[in-house]
């Protein structure tokens, strides 16, 4: 056998021995050659990969945010990760993805295709946003994003039954829609106010678009919250001749310190309140005769309520008379039996100098007269179908619920509270119910709408024409109402679930979701059966006196239990506090409200608002700013007469006179505070 090696000159050898042993040795070199080759290929491969897994790299990164095939996370200006989000409804083909600009966009999935992509925004130089959006191509694939909430404190959302600042987040819930609910009979929903907003302590903001059929649940294990959008099993529909495609999009600003990048988006993305409500319901205390009374009401003990009013020497900005002044309910006429001369009551009550205000709300029960009416014109929100009105069940019977998308049902319903206000000079209205739980869980309305909180938002815009006094309980995207929200109504309790505590969290969270203008409920709560502390009917008096002092420092005051129903110590703390209220607080408060029509921001604030990077006012939900200049401390437990204080650094004066000059934030450990006192501390 042959083989051709390297000769000389001459060209090749051929002779048989030379070759033989010739083989024998080159064989080792031969082989040698051989792995080279493949190392060198191999290392040329392998340089051809890094270069290109470098350039991917780079090309799925922008600015201070990288992407990976299962999520991503962002950095802020220090480099430090302040966002993590796992996608949970696919892996990305990272071959499909490309680079334009500041748009990084992604086709497909591993196993499909999709719209995909994540635009950089700097829209000043202190804040940078990222524009994230996932479409899928296939009808009813929900999208789903984790959000990691490990990285700092989170606020926002919506309102809860059991209030916290910051969120706390227990359990595990799958993602349920994300729509306003009654909480009071629906404990585990989200509240009647809510917007898709959360804010952290990091700076980090993010607010899910308002086109999104949005869905939110959490897992405490994982330590996440997810984002879903979704159509199939949900009351959220496609627009009319649409496929069921979810998407999911929403937006992610980075900012320098919390306060700064809140103010940014609320500019950016609430709507805003165009006037302020008449300055009176700031400065006086509204009356109401629910919690008192409940539904036994007739004009007698509204006349006698009136006249106590004026007995016992306080202001009254409003006159609320509550439920059942009808027959049924439906109905707006006032009962003959209970109220046998309402004209001569209501004038007795203007000769008093009370401004009378009614509650309402969109329910006409089957019982009504007008109930036939509303089925003949088509007022009503209908079944699926759009065929037949659907009868709804809530809180006082069965009936069916107006279709404010319809204008002819909106136009009906303004006549009739027109005629009130013509008829016996009602000076306006509260408008009770309005969450999206009191409608069928699949329905239909004259006009279609995609996300069943519209049909809030609807509602609200009922109370435009009388917003100067009027009251509202449920809001979503109503920042601009222009008119008092009040939360659900309270129990007469010391806890976070419905009671004294979770006051000040709720009205933090409210004033985070844009709305400004917050009537904190009835002093003391609604005094509910098997749900009030104490031994009497009546809220325990000392809870009474407690929740006083902490509503004078809100915005607004409301009574309904009235401080004589107890002693004369408590009338006269009441006077106190309604006066103080009226000389120290209200004018702060009318200031900062006029602010508000242009900014937005919070007239009640929490601590970290002036303490931006203090671990410590993070956490705090048992004092609160009016402003950056007045800081309010209330005594939120049982058979207390001290609290510890946090105090930030600054110049401060305590109620008592006391002076704190203080570079660090200070604890002020077991701080006397008296059954009638309440501690605050103004910017000196």
């Amino acid at each position: 056998m042959y083989q051709v090696v390297p000769g000389g000159a001459g060209g090749t050898i051929t002779d048989v021995i030379p070759k033989q042993k010739h083989r024998k040795d080159t064989r080792p070199l031969v082989g040698a050659g051989v792995i080279g080759l493949v190392l060198v290929i191999a290392a040329v491969t392998a340089w051809c990969y890094y270069i290109a897994s470098l350039r991917k790299a780079e090309l799925l990164k922008t600015e201070l945010l990288d992407l990976n095939k299962d999520g991503y996370i962002i950095r802020n200006q220090g480099g430090s990760i302040v966002f993590r989000m796992d996608f949970r409804s696919g892996t990305l083909d990272l071959d499909s993805c490309s680079k334009e600009g500041e748009m990084l966009s992604c086709g497909r999935t591993t196993d499909r295709k999709l719209n995909f992509f994540i635009e950089t925004v700097r829209p000043k130089d202190t804040v940078q946003c990222y524009r994230v959006r996932w479409e899928e191509l296939v009808p009813d694939i929900p999208v789903e994003h984790a959000m990691t909430y490990t990285f700092a404190h989170w606020y926002g959302g919506a309102v809860s039954a059991i209030q916290h600042w910051p969120i706390s987040i227990n359990g595990q819930q799958a993602p349920k829609p994300f729509v306003t609910s009654d909480i009071y009979s629906n404990r585990n929903e989200f509240g009647g106010i809510l917007e898709s907003y959360w804010l952290s302590s990091n700076a980090t903001a993010i607010k899910i678009n308002n086109s999104v059929p949005f869905h939110l649940g959490w897992n405490d294990t994982e330590k996440t919250m997810s984002f879903q959008a979704r159509y199939n099993d949900s009351p959220f529909k496609p627009n009319p001749g649409e496929a069921p495609c979810a998407e999911l999009s929403y937006r992610v600003c980075v900012g320098l310190d919390v306060t700064s990048i809140h103010k940014y988006m609320v500019r950016r993305y609430f709507n805003k309140p165009n006037k302020v409500p008449a300055k009176v319901m700031f400065r006086h205390p509204i009356w109401s005769t629910w919690a008192l009374h409940k539904t036994d009401i007739d004009q007698e003990k509204v006349l006698t309520y009136a006249a106590n009013i004026r007995k016992y020497k306080f202001n009254c900005s409003l006159l609320e008379l509550d439920d059942r002044y009808t027959s049924r309910y439906g109905e707006f006429e006032f009962d003959q039996t209970k109220f046998p001369n309402a004209s001569s009551m209501f004038q007795r009550l203007k000769a008093d100098g009370f401004l009378v205000s009614l509650w309402i709300h969109p329910f006409v029960n089957y019982d009504s007269e007008n109930f036939h009416t509303c089925v003949e014109r088509g007022l009503f929100v209908r079944e699926p179908t759009g065929q037949l009105p659907a009868l709804v069940r809530w809180w006082n019977g069965i009936g069916g619920i107006l279709d404010f998308t319809n204008p002819e049902a909106r136009d009906w319903f303004s006549s009739q509270l027109r005629s009130l206000r013509s008829r016996y000079g009602v000076s306006s209205f509260k408008f009770d119910a309005g969450e999206t739980n009191y409608l069928p869980w699949k329905f239909s309305t004259r006009t279609p709408i995609r996300d069943p909180s519209l049909f809030t938002r609807h509602y609200t815009e009922m109370a435009i024409p009388y917003n100067d006094r009027a009251e509202l309980r449920s809001g979503y995207q109503s920042q601009n109402i222009s008119c008092f929200f009040r939360p659900i109504d309270r129990d007469s309790v010391w806890g976070y679930e419905l009671g004294l505590k979770s006051l000040i969290p709720t009205v933090l969270t409210i004033s985070i979701l844009g709305y400004q203008f917050i009537l904190p409920d009835m002093i003391g709560g609604n005094a509910y059966l098997n749900r009030t502390d104490g031994k009497s009917v009546l809220p325990d008096r000392e809870l009474y006196i407690r929740w006083l002092e902490l509503t004078a420092f809100m915005p607004s005051m409301q009574f309904s239990i009235p401080p004589w129903a107890y002693d004369n110590e408590v009338v006269e703390i009441a006077r106190k506090y309604t006066a103080l209220h009226e000389r120290i607080v209200a004018p702060r408060v009318l200031e900062l409200a006029g602010e508000v029509l242009d900014t937005g921001d919070p007239i009640i604030r929490p601590l970290w608002w002036i303490a931006t990077g203090d671990e410590t006012a993070y956490k705090i939900d048992s004092q609160f700013l009016i402003g950056d200049d007045l800081m309010v401390a209330p005594v939120l437990e049982p058979g207390k007469q001290e609290r510890d204080i946090y105090l930030p650094a600054g110049h401060w004066r305590s109620y008592k006179g006391e002076r704190f000059d203080i570079k660090e934030p200070l604890h002020l450990t077991d701080y006397p505070v008296d059954l009638d006192e309440i501690a605050y501390f103004l910017w000196v």
